[in-house]
């Protein structure tokens, strides 16, 4: 209980500092209690760097931002071996995705050799340079953007790739009365500085707390339920025979096994040992939108991935 005390503290920390986007910064905390990464999509100026940084500043480890351009190359993400003539040998530099929290800024500018290269490390949790590995810190977590309003010149994630990511989160812009508070404190912060990390939480804290979600209790009919809704997203006919002609491919078991963490990681800061249909279903467009591919008719018709997780779970129902 002390340490989901100490989480709701983070959270509260990092909700006064990333203003208007209480949503993202849940999702933040998920991610790091579910051990995956993250894809954040938002117009440029949504707080999306600022938010990763402020969590890097609450957490004893360390912060590395890339930023994704055409000309980037592999080895500008993961390192390469130079030669040091005065020994005569090879020797490997690592290069920024050996730090703790990562963040990919604009991953689709980047051509798909140094996405693959970004996306292994944040798969197999290692990086193979040569004929050599080299593992990654147990503390890896990685936050990728999107742009969606600039598209010319862009590389789209392929699905297979952005599977591996654990949720997909839209923001948007804030609203009025949070707009109003970030102004005034962007002007606080220029005048008198950011103020230091009061909450911090440690490695081994973050490892218990990931250790804890495994003991959130998970009822047969939520279990059922969660299920019951990724299988709906492969035979969408079963649950709503309108949908079928939207879905070309549905969720992988990989979506299933993040829908279970979030969900868990989801109750857990909210201070509850047992996992209801609510979590189940706040998380799920983020696990899920990524991960359903529609078809071509659905795209001609101006069908969103979310209105048909939204006609899913309106179908599918929570068993007795």
């Amino acid at each position: 209980m002390d340490l989901q005390r100490s989480f709701a503290e983070l959270k509260a920390q990092l909700t006064t500092r990333i203003i208007g986007q209480e949503t993202l910064v849940e999702r933040l905390l998920i991610a790091l209690l579910a051990d995956g990464h993250l894809l954040v999509e938002g117009a440029p100026g949504l707080a999306k760097t600022t938010a990763i940084k402020a969590l890097a500043d609450h957490l004893e480890g360390d912060f590395h931002r890339i930023q994704f351009t055409p000309d980037l190359l592999p080895s500008d993400v993961t390192g390469s071996e130079i030669y040091r003539p005065e020994t005569g040998q090879f020797e490997f530099q690592a290069g920024p995705i050996f730090h703790n929290l990562v963040l990919a800024d604009e991953i689709n500018r980047a051509p798909a050799k140094v996405q693959s290269a970004l996306l292994e490390a944040m798969g197999e949790r290692q990086v193979s340079v040569g004929m050599r590995t080299f593992p990654l810190d147990r503390l890896f977590m990685v936050m990728a953007t999107q742009n969606p309003i600039e598209q010319e010149g862009t590389y789209p994630l392929p699905e297979a790739q952005l599977d591996r990511f654990l949720m997909h989160v839209k923001i948007g812009y804030p609203t009025a009365s949070a707009e109003r508070e970030i102004l005034h404190l962007a002007r606080n912060d220029y005048r008198q500085g950011q103020p230091a990390a009061a909450v911090r939480i440690s490695a081994d804290e973050v490892f218990t707390a990931r250790h804890a979600l495994s003991d959130i209790y998970m009822a047969e009919p939520v279990e059922q339920y969660l299920l019951a809704l990724v299988l709906a997203s492969r035979d969408p006919a079963a649950v709503d025979p309108g949908l079928e002609r939207w879905v070309a491919f549905g969720a992988s078991p990989r979506g299933t096994i993040a829908l279970d963490r979030c969900a868990r990681a989801l109750a857990w800061l909210d201070g509850r040992d047992y996992v209801s249909p609510d979590d189940v279903r706040n998380v799920a467009f983020d696990v899920l939108r990524h991960r359903l591919l529609l078809t071509f008719e659905a795209e001609a018709e101006g069908v969103t991935t979310d209105a048909v997780i939204q006609h899913l779970i309106d179908a599918v129902p929570v068993s007795a």
